[in-house]
Formats: structure tokens, sequence, C-alpha cells
């Protein structure tokens, strides 16, 4: 039998913390722990770790660096990365737990819109599921992968930004990286802000400038001064 570690980054995101947290509470299975990374060194946060029950370090923050610091203490045989903001399906852990026993090394989620959803996310979410069958699918996609195969594979980038892009690639080199069906919800705050066509440009140039080779604090630099309230 498996066990799952869950990671969370967090950063100032107390109230969607406490929203996923209920949520991995009430699944038909349960992980067998769940670490928060916090990069605020929030008293609020501490305050949610303890109400819950779950264990929480503080890091600096930088997505890469708190995901690397939850893996490094994690126990479970299959390490499961979540963003703090995602919305679960009803029972996610016995689908991992599925690809995990056919012989799959790790995988990701199918990305879907949360609601308030617009008409261009149905055009969007098919061509996303495209570009991670021949691209890389990203952290907010609940990535999951064995902890031998993740530590073999180098674990996540020490970045802000595309901290996951190296060690997808590395995983697919090491074993099969499975697409599931069951979704996962993104929020769509960003979209929404910005504009559906407009934030999906913003996050394309992001990707072709990462993978020309512009550094990616420079990315994270630009990403974060129009949306200074989130680094994680």
């Amino acid at each position: 039998m498996h066990s799952c570690s869950v990671i969370i980054p967090c950063y100032r995101d107390e109230a969607e913390l406490t929203l996923l947290l209920e949520q991995l509470r009430r699944m038909p299975q349960t992980p067998l722990e769940i670490i928060v990374v916090d990069g605020a060194s929030s008293d609020q946060c501490q305050k949610i770790c303890n109400i819950n029950q779950v264990s929480r370090l503080v890091s600096e923050p930088c997505r890469g660096r708190q995901l690397l610091a939850g893996a490094a203490v994690a126990r479970g045989d299959i390490l499961w990365f979540l963003h703090a903001d995602a919305r679960l399906s009803v029972d996610p852990l016995s689908a991992i737990f599925r690809v995990i026993e056919k012989g799959a090394v790790g995988g990701y989620f199918r990305f879907r819109f949360d609601v308030p959803r617009a008409w261009p996310a149905f055009l969007l979410e098919p061509a996303i599921s495209l570009r991670c069958r021949f691209g890389v699918p990203y952290g907010d996609q609940g990535l999951f992968v064995l902890r031998q195969i993740y530590t073999k594979a180098g674990g996540h980038a020490p970045l802000p930004l595309f901290e996951e892009v190296h060690l997808v690639n590395r995983v697919r080199r090491l074993g099969r990286f499975y697409p599931l069906c069951d979704p996962i919800f993104v929020n769509p705050r960003r979209w929404l802000r910005d504009g559906w066509w407009r934030r999906t440009w913003k996050n394309r140039k992001l990707a072709l400038n990462f993978a020309r080779g512009v550094a990616p604090n420079k990315l994270a630099a630009n990403y974060h001064s129009d949306n200074p309230s989130r680094l994680s």
C-alpha cells in the first residue's frame, strides 16, 4: 500500500489554504501527512496549521525552495504538490494510487478553470491539455511523483517560477508520467482580472522567455509586478 505526503507552498494564502485543508480532510482516502511550507512566516498560517493538525515549515518566499524544503522532510513514498488555492475533485488520492499501481512514476491532473467560468475557458482547457502532452504541465495541476524518482531527478529547481520544468522533463526520462482524467480546479482570478486572452498571452510570453534563457528571477519580477501579493 502506498503512502502520500502532500506539500503545499504558501505565501499569504491563509483563506485559500483553509479551504484546501478542509477538502483534504474530507477526502475518502487521506494522505499520510500534509506539509505546509510558509514563505511569509505568518502567525495566521501557523494558527491554521495547528487547528488542522498539519506540519508547517518556514522558508524564504521562493516557490521552488519551498517545495524542496517540504520534499526534504516528507515521509510518504508519493509526493503530491498542491498550490494553496487549488480546488480538488472528489477522490484525487485514489486516482493517484491507481496509476502508480499500474506502473506510473508520477503524473498530473487535468487543468480545469474553477468558477466563475466564461466561454474562453472552454477553448483554453483543451489547448492546455494538448500543450501538457507535448510540453510541461505546471505546478497548478497537482503534480505527483514517487519520492525515489523525485530524488533521482534532482527535485524542483530552486526558482521562483518554472521550478517544475526540469523536474518534469527528467521524471519523464525515468518512467511514465501519467496525465489523469480527473480534474484539478484552478482559480481563474488572474484571467478575470487581466482578461482571458491577455492573461494567456502573458503566460505564454513568460514560458517562451524562460525557454530562450531569460533569468527566472527577472521573469518573476515582471510577473509579480502586476500581482505583488502572491509569490507562491
